[in-house]
């Protein structure tokens, strides 16, 4: 793709926080296509015993490529906070895990508002697509490119790539897969969307499904449930909000486990053997904990926490 003279190239601002936008942001900045004007963040929050202000992925990386200005409001339907944005001239948005809703004054720019969104749309709309698509056992799922409208994640879709699952992702490990992805995608619509040459779709109306943030209490691990629905949660819930076990009077982060049959004595909650490891007893299944994080200690695997459990008692 050759580009045209600087006064042909788009006026773009950048909206992200998480790390799924860092490739998408890399690929804009080269893109010759793009003259990025600004990125919007959240602002930096607090990390560590010093409680340090720290700024965000996005706002790290605009920082480190030179990016001007980087603004941080805390609400950008605030008036004074859009008006910064608006400020800036711009002519295309790029949203991609921002994690706020869009003012309708980006909606309306003359290339549009574009996101990068995790799932297959329409399935998995909202806050926290990719833990729903492991947590559901999904076989597929897909990187999409939407023209963003009033509603939560229910605009026009420009284009897609799906991505077949192995059923054995973890969270972390399914994001940065999709966020490179959704960079390629990015990278290789931009041009025929401001060429006026890449039709926007409307969704399907059916298949809508919609997620919601995670809450600390999802990751509970409800031994009434299969053994393989748990194995997903535990995949899908880290690093947030994690999943636990209790186990007795013990409470257990569970970081990585594995399903192996069930035994006809076997009491859903209960703790038992599988070899060396611990497991827990469900209502189908067990659950095999491989590596876990007793209360006030760090991570070791189950054999290890079983071993010195029988130690003690």
């Amino acid at each position: 793709m050759s580009a045209g003279p600087a006064g042909d190239r788009v006026r773009t601002v950048y909206l992200g926080s998480g790390a799924f936008g860092i490739p998408a942001l890399r690929r804009l900045a080269a893109h010759p296509r793009i003259e990025l004007v600004g990125v919007v963040t959240a602002p930096a929050h607090p990390v560590g015993r010093r409680a340090t202000p720290t700024p965000t992925p996005i706002g790290a990386l605009a920082v480190e490529l030179g990016i001007e200005p980087v603004l941080t409001p805390e609400r950008l339907r605030a008036p004074g906070a859009i008006d910064l944005v608006l400020a800036l001239r711009p002519e295309l948005a790029v949203l991609a895990d921002y994690g706020q809703v869009v003012p309708p004054a980006l909606l309306e720019l003359p290339h549009g508002a574009l996101n990068l969104h995790p799932s297959a749309l329409p399935r998995w709309r909202g806050a926290s697509p990719i833990p729903a698509t492991i947590a559901a056992g999904d076989a597929e799922t897909a990187v999409s490119l939407m023209r963003m409208d009033a509603g939560l994640d229910t605009g026009p879709l420009l284009a897609r790539e799906r991505v077949a699952l192995t059923g054995r992702e973890t969270a972390p490990e399914l994001e940065a897969r999709m966020a490179e992805l959704s960079a390629q995608l990015l990278e290789r619509s931009l041009g025929p969307w401001l060429d006026g040459a890449l039709p926007a779709v409307p969704q399907a109306d059916e298949g809508v499904t919609v997620t919601r943030p995670l809450r600390r209490g999802d990751g509970r691990l409800d031994p009434t449930r299969p053994a393989v629905e748990l194995e997903r949660l535990v995949r899908a819930y880290l690093p947030w909000p994690g999943t636990d076990a209790q186990l007795g009077r013990e409470r257990l982060i569970v970081s990585a486990a594995r399903v192996e049959p069930g035994r006809p004595d076997d009491t859903p909650g209960a703790l038992v053997r599988e070899g060396p490891e611990p497991a827990l007893a469900t209502a189908s299944g067990r659950l095999v904990l491989e590596r876990v994080t007793p209360p006030g200690k760090r991570p070791m695997t189950g054999a290890d926490w079983l071993h010195g459990r029988r130690d003690h008692q």
